[in-house]
């Protein structure tokens, strides 16, 4: 599965699904001052081989902003969040501080955390540091690939 991020002008940038034999599915991404949050998705679940969003996506899930809750999925969606606030605040939390919070996170929506450690933490950032680097030489109107 392709996914197509294209930078856009205004308050969206777009994200095409594109399924094998072709068949796309198209999202907006709201804009946030980092990188798009499936393409946070996609440094978390391609780094840590786990199944969120996307991984639901690729087998067969509509790409769209609301899913059933379901457990693994959920938890890496903490993740996601928990790797967005560093990003917002720099990108420097401590990796212990990281893993706290998203306990924190987990705990409060009733969801099993997924085991993580520190040396996790830091491939996951180094993943979205590329990615960061990479959607910054992005010109509007033109996309991104990535293949999950």
């Amino acid at each position: 599965m392709k996914l197509v991020f294209t930078k856009g002008s205004g308050k969206f940038d777009t994200l095409d699904v594109v399924r094998p034999g072709g068949r796309i599915e198209r999202m907006d991404c709201p804009k946030q001052g980092i990188i798009p949050h499936d393409m946070v998705h996609y440094a978390v679940e391609h780094t840590l081989k786990q199944r969120g969003f996307l991984g639901r996506v690729k087998e067969g899930e509509a790409a769209g902003f609301h899913m059933e809750a379901e457990a693994q999925s959920d938890a890496v969606e903490r993740l996601v969040e928990v790797f967005q606030g560093d990003a917002w605040s720099g990108g420097t939390t401590a990796a212990a501080e990281m893993m706290a919070l998203y306990a924190v996170t987990c705990s409060a929506r009733a969801c099993p955390a997924l085991p993580i450690e520190a040396k996790e933490i830091e491939a996951v950032r180094t993943a979205i540091e590329a990615l960061t680097m990479q959607w910054q030489a992005v010109k509007v109107g033109h996309s991104l690939t990535l293949e999950l």
